[in-house]
């Protein structure tokens, strides 16, 4: 029997897939659908930042001149050593002038910085704390002299170098922490040092 060709037996209307019947117009997503159901983007971040006041700022910077001009006694090794080290120190002759013409100045501008700053609560935390741990930094400076007065280290040999080399490290930390604190408080940031900064913190709390 001859074979009867697959084409005749549906017609060409008929052999093609009606697509709109399996699949319907409006069931295919459109692009206004999907715009709808994109997710939503996020909000913008407003970026909030309270700005410290420029007294707080000025008192804070000055608190940490404390510590430095008390300090400078640790350095007398490296100036003598390297004499271009006590060129920058020349420019706040001027200060220390002032400083030390002061009687006791030491003790003086310790209590008056803790009780008319520190202990005084119409000043903000932010400048009680910046004092309070000039002050620390201050009182911890005192104590490699007190160990030298009892200890009494020779003056020549390996116990010369020695007091160098001690004096000379703790010099530099001071200076490191005088330009940390004064840079940090005049842009208005909460400088953390070494050491000191968690026993100021107690102190406050």
């Amino acid at each position: 029997m001859a074979s009867i060709p697959l084409l005749r037996l549906f017609p060409p209307e008929q052999s093609k897939l009606n697509h709109s019947a399996f699949f319907p117009a409006n069931s295919f997503p459109t692009a206004t659908y999907l715009r709808r159901q994109s997710p939503p983007k996020p909000a913008p971040i407003k970026c909030s930042s309270t700005t410290t006041p420029a007294t707080d700022r000025l008192i804070s910077a000055v608190s940490y001149f404390i510590p430095f001009f008390n300090g400078l006694q640790y350095g007398r090794y490296l100036f003598t050593k390297y004499p271009v080290l006590a060129a920058p120190i020349e420019l706040l002759f001027p200060l220390l002038s002032m400083y030390h013409s002061v009687p006791y100045a030491s003790f003086v501008t310790f209590f008056g910085l803790y009780l008319g700053v520190v202990r005084n609560p119409n000043f903000s935390r932010y400048t009680r704390f910046n004092a309070l741990q000039a002050l620390v930094l201050d009182v911890l400076l005192a104590v490699p002299v007190l160990l030298q007065r009892i200890v009494s280290p020779g003056r020549s040999g390996l116990a010369l170098k020695l007091t160098a080399w001690v004096h000379s490290g703790i010099f530099v930390f001071v200076v490191a922490c005088f330009i940390y604190g004064l840079v940090s408080s005049i842009l208005g940031k909460i400088p953390y040092l070494p050491l000191v900064a968690e026993a100021a913190g107690r102190q406050l709390d």
